[in-house]
């Protein structure tokens, strides 16, 4: 580690149990980050600040207008601009030692599960529940962690799934059903902080995986409620019949 860097990370290093090792760790770590949403926006951002050494942001879409009021990372001249490429431009000016590789794709489970190897960590910030069901299943299966988010209205979750370490209770255990005709940001609405809210407790889950400091517990669920401020811890529990961890 040079001076600059440490000069940049100097107040991550001074943490207790975190020190330069951590930081190092975060340095050598590759990261795939799936959906650059608003929850992938926020989470991109504090890993790259963090210094997580390479990014692999992914998602097929473009900036449309209606993002910018929760999708902060990106500015009203990205209109028309594919997510992960304006992602991409704004992080290497906000920290250009971090690689930054773009999919401007919607990755299905042949060329996902020909990738995911490759990473250390998956960020689930997709609002399609059929990738999450693929990356839930290869994560699983190559026992790379998993750090999934959703938001919606006033709500939102966020849940790890060390599975590395585990092979019991998976995000299929927590949603054995639910497909893609339930709701979504562009019918039922969304307020803004909850998105950042959950992609930055995405973005502390992920940190601490990778440094290997601090607590992450696999398969605890917290709930958001932001209209009334309240947060819920829930133990997920496996699924008998699930047909990924079972």
């Amino acid at each position: 580690m040079n001076e600059l860097q440490l000069e940049r990370y100097s107040r991550q290093i001074l943490l207790p149990n975190f020190d330069i090792e951590g930081q190092q760790k975060l340095m050598n770590a590759r990261v795939m980050v799936i959906g650059l949403g608003g929850l992938g926006n926020i989470a991109s951002c504090y890993l790259a600040a963090a210094g997580v050494g390479h990014l692999t942001l992914v998602d097929d879409d473009v900036v449309e207008l209606s993002n910018l009021a929760r999708q902060v990372l990106y500015k009203q001249d990205d209109v028309g601009v594919a997510k992960a490429q304006a992602a991409k431009t704004q992080i290497a000016q906000m920290n250009d030692e971090v690689a930054v590789e773009v999919l401007l794709e919607r990755l299905d489970e042949a060329s996902l599960a020909q990738r995911v190897t490759a990473y250390d960590l998956v960020l689930d910030c997709t609002d399609n529940f059929k990738i999450r069901q693929i990356v839930n299943k290869l994560c699983h299966q190559h026992k790379i962690n998993l750090v999934s988010g959703a938001a919606i209205r006033w709500e939102g979750q966020v849940q790890s799934f060390l599975f590395a370490e585990h092979s019991k209770i998976c995000y299929q255990c927590l949603y054995p059903n639910l497909n893609d005709t339930n709701l979504n940001c562009s019918q039922s609405g969304i307020i803004s902080p909850v998105v950042g809210s959950i992609g930055v407790l995405q973005s502390l889950d992920a940190i601490k995986i990778l440094s290997g400091c601090g607590r992450v517990q696999h398969a605890k669920l917290r709930v958001f409620d932001g209209f009334d401020g309240i947060w819920r811890d829930i133990n997920l529990t496996q699924d008998p019949e699930c047909v990924i961890c079972t």
